[in-house]
């Protein structure tokens, strides 16, 4: 009898209008890793719960309630601390290489300086590890995914450079306490979007306005802080330890709209904007901030009123300091943009940093996320730019997902995981990109920060509204734990999105029931087959 993956291949053909022939597979490489993801604040609950102190998302939900489109919070959120031993029985039945997960730096050390250890906390990460390990799932742990705790935003948080002192105590502590189980560390998950804290415009906590000056004060301890806990583990813990450390950076693609030399330099002023900020002075052969970004930066804030640019410095002992702290580079990858250069400027202060005019293509099929639309091919297109910039560094795609309302029959998820997977197994045989492995966003629907429970990326349905937050695998669930046994991911190359192709709204009454009765066929197999 055919696998669920012929099953899944051959409705997601006959839904985009192909018949069931064209399908086909493509072989996951020879010791690629497959894991999914979660983070400590999206789905721990337990806020105040056995020592843990608070943190700047506990302290941005509770006073500014309005923030959050639905009102919520992550009090509870998927009450993982209480039902970590169901995350990795859900885990186990995916067949994933690894978990990524993160620590909850409040719940370890309450009030974010080791003076003062709570045990309750290193006991809930001993146990979640133990289990992990007992059930031959590598632990990866990001030790830091957006929960400053309080007591440190309260000296300036990112903003204040003493703060790379403090992660680096926080990172000695986490090393001391998991490392000889832990082989897999990631210092911070998505730094740009920690440092858009500090802007006005960016909802999410710590919700500071610093008029774009704290986002490059954030920029720069960030990465001082990456660079320190590198160097702590090299010198400290990685010939006992034997372990791994990278960073975890987020972007989109960006296409040129059109081929002129200007749409290209604003597309390329874009990625370095985003990603180049943090990549460049870790991973480029020269280090450093890109000079298109650090030399437009310092003649726009000269021509604003500052005495000199926002973006600050690295010293050249710095710049060597903080060049090559690294072991792999995580990579963030949802979406893509269009680029294209902008108007004449008429006032100085509206510019914005980038100064770039983005936007999507009305074909690109939707998500329940606004800003994220279906870009399989700028995944690649991504990957190859890293291979070119920074002399082909092993890649670990550390998340990427798609979100909808929740449904258990989630269709679209499965064409946006197999689409996305295939379009990074061709940048690995055909173009020859170094990426080592790939990561779903998420095991579990979760709290999705400023959108709360209104958008959902899990791989397994939560209910919200039940007090044990019942846990049910979606079909996408059934689908990548088929992909992590059979090593190979199905293709539907003529109807899945794979090359920036829109979907036709026409859709016979025929293929509806079609579509409809292989569904059922697929569950039927999983209820009455073994």
């Amino acid at each position: 009898m055919p696998g669920l993956l012929w099953y899944v291949g051959a409705l997601l053909a006959w839904v985009n209008g192909r018949p069931p022939k064209d399908i086909s597979t493509l072989a996951v490489p020879k010791n690629f890793m497959l894991g999914t993801a979660t983070s400590a604040y999206q789905v721990e609950g337990a806020w105040n719960e056995s020592g843990k102190g608070l943190s700047i998302w506990d302290t941005y939900v509770h006073e500014h309630p309005e923030f959050i489109v639905d009102g919520s919070n992550g009090d509870v959120a998927a009450d993982s601390y209480h039902q970590y031993k169901q995350d990795v029985a859900a885990l186990k039945h995916l067949g994933v290489d690894f978990y990524r997960f993160s620590i909850s730096w409040s719940r370890i050390l309450p009030y974010g300086h080791v003076n003062t250890v709570n045990e309750a906390g290193i006991e809930y990460y001993n146990s979640l590890i133990n289990e992990l390990k007992s059930n031959k799932i590598e632990p990866m742990v990001a030790m830091y995914h957006w929960d400053l705790p309080q007591a440190l935003q309260d000296l300036g948080g990112w903003a204040n450079p003493v703060m790379a002192e403090y992660f680096e105590d926080y990172a000695r502590m986490l090393f001391h306490k998991f490392g000889d189980r832990v082989k897999w560390w990631i210092t911070f998950v998505e730094p740009d979007s920690i440092a858009k804290g500090y802007i006005p415009s960016w909802k999410k906590a710590p919700g500071v306005n610093s008029s774009h000056v704290g986002l490059y004060l954030a920029i720069h301890t960030l990465i001082k802080s990456h660079s320190r806990t590198y160097h702590l583990y090299s010198n400290e813990f990685r010939d006992t330890q034997k372990g791994k450390v990278g960073i975890s950076l987020n972007s989109r693609w960006y296409e040129p709209e059109t081929e002129s030399a200007a749409d290209i330099e604003a597309a390329e002023k874009a990625i370095q904007y985003q990603f180049g900020l943090f990549a460049n002075p870790i991973y480029s052969p020269e280090g450093d901030y890109p000079l298109i970004i650090s030399k437009e930066l310092e003649k726009l804030s000269i021509a604003q009123g500052y005495p000199s640019s926002r973006l600050r410095k690295f010293t050249p002992e710095e710049v060597i300091s903080v060049k090559g702290t690294h072991d792999f580079l995580g990579l963030n990858y949802y979406t893509a943009r269009i680029a294209r250069a902008p108007e004449a400027v008429t006032d100085i202060n509206s510019v914005a940093d980038n100064n770039v005019i983005l936007r999507t293509d009305p074909r690109w099929p939707a998500s329940a996320s606004a800003h994220l639309k279906v870009v399989p091919l700028g995944f690649r297109k991504l990957l190859n730019w890293i291979k070119r910039a920074y002399n082909n560094t092993p890649v670990l795609i550390t998340e990427n997902g798609f979100s909808d309302r929740g449904e258990i029959e989630d269709i679209n998820r499965i064409k946006y995981i197999t689409s996305h997977m295939s379009q990074v197994i061709k940048a690995i045989n055909t173009d020859g990109c170094n990426v080592i492995g790939y990561t779903v966003w998420s095991l579990l629907d979760n709290f999705e920060w400023d959108k709360g429970y209104t958008e959902r990326f899990g791989l397994y349905q939560v209910n919200f509204s039940d007090p044990s937050r019942h846990r049910v695998p979606k079909l996408s669930a059934h689908v990548f734990s088929e992909i992590t046994e059979k090593r190979q991911v199905p293709l539907c190359v003529h109807g899945c999105p794979m090359e920036m192709r829109s979907h036709s709204s026409a859709v016979s009454f025929n293929r509806i029931f079609i579509s409809t009765y292989m569904l059922i066929m697929t569950y039927m197999r999983f209820i009455f087959l073994p």
